[in-house]
């Protein structure tokens, strides 16, 4: 199962277009709320989650992603059980995916140490041990999936249904749905 986490403050773009590409590309995604289940976006967009964090099973995850958003990041950091989601799935060789502010927790977890990653511009310096590809809107490094900003969420999601279903799916999902950049 694939985990995308919301808290209240998320950006909505980076959360939607990515599970958007997953489920049309047949990968199972729950969408956890952090805080409750129906979650508030960065512009107010509210969002009913499929279940929240404390109901998570870290067992059944094979990826966790966050999605950005200043507000939404803090959240996430603040939360107990979602911190120990995300530190558990590290310990277990599980993926995790972050966009745009969020990769900045796994900066301060010390997993980006020697991996590749991006973020939201200027905010580099908290990708602490990474290798920042300046310019480029995704970077996948091992398990670790990164990407730039919202600009960016369709590149993002079609690098998380690679890692999860292989090129063949994501690009039949590209093709699908006329993405041509």
């Amino acid at each position: 199962m694939i985990y995308m986490l919301l808290a209240n403050g998320f950006e909505e773009s980076e959360a939607v277009v990515p599970c958007d590409i997953l489920r049309r590309g047949q990968a199972e995604v729950k969408l956890v709320g952090v805080g409750g289940k129906t979650v508030i976006g960065a512009h107010e967009i509210a969002m009913l989650a499929d279940l929240t964090i404390e109901e998570v099973d870290p067992r059944t995850a094979e990826m966790v992603i966050l999605p950005g958003g200043l507000q939404g990041v803090e959240n996430i950091r603040a939360s107990a059980p979602a911190m120990a989601l995300l530190n558990t799935c590290w310990k277990e060789g599980r993926g995790l995916s972050a966009i745009c502010a969020a990769p900045t927790i796994f900066g301060e977890m010390g997993i980006l140490e020697g991996k590749d990653a991006v973020c939201y511009p200027g905010m580099e310096g908290e990708l602490k041990g990474a290798n920042h590809r300046k310019g480029d809107q995704v970077a996948v490094s091992g398990r670790v999936i990164t990407g730039e900003g919202p600009g960016s969420a369709y590149e993002f999601g079609f690098a998380l249904l690679e890692a999860v279903k292989g090129k063949a799916a994501m690009e039949r999902v590209k093709d699908a749905m006329y993405f041509r950049y």
